[in-house]
């Protein structure tokens, strides 16, 4: 009995509450007006829009890029926040060395991102043909001709 309790105590003791209990990932779900964009990772290309994605957990800031031709990159980062279940671990330094490692301290507060894409104006001015201005109607048109 004593043995059986002596490893209960150690395996507690070499685990990271948050890690066992709420895991390492979350799922992010992607979305864009136009759909069909291509979504990064850290620069690491994972999905297209809408598109759900398994992240996992990280301490430091994770950076999500959104491309698609004929419109402005978007860049942004997971909103993150502290995971409470690791509290568990109160004084057990082991625990929290785990959830650190592992990222479980920190959980992913978002699980949805929809963004917009504005057109890349840039590229519309480099492929027109012809752009006509209308100073009183504070208007700009472009015109593409394949």
């Amino acid at each position: 009995m004593k043995k059986i309790t002596f490893l209960a105590m150690v395996a507690l003791m070499l685990s990271g509450c948050a890690t066992i209990f709420t895991g390492t990932k979350d799922t992010i779900y992607f979305d864009s007006d136009p759909e069909g964009a291509t979504v990064y990772l850290d620069g690491l290309e994972i999905c297209r829009t809408p598109c759900s994605y398994r992240v996992d957990r990280e301490f430091n800031s994770v950076d999500i890029q959104y491309k698609l031709d004929g419109y402005e990159a978007r860049i942004f980062t997971l909103d993150q926040e502290f995971n409470v279940i690791s509290v568990l671990n109160l004084a057990n330094p082991l625990g929290w060395a785990i959830d650190m490692i592992s990222g479980s301290i920190m959980r992913y507060d978002r699980k949805s991102y929809d963004l917009e894409l504005d057109p890349d104006t840039r590229a519309m001015l480099m492929n027109a043909n012809e752009i006509h201005i209308d100073s009183k109607e504070e208007k700009v048109d472009f015109y593409v001709y394949k």
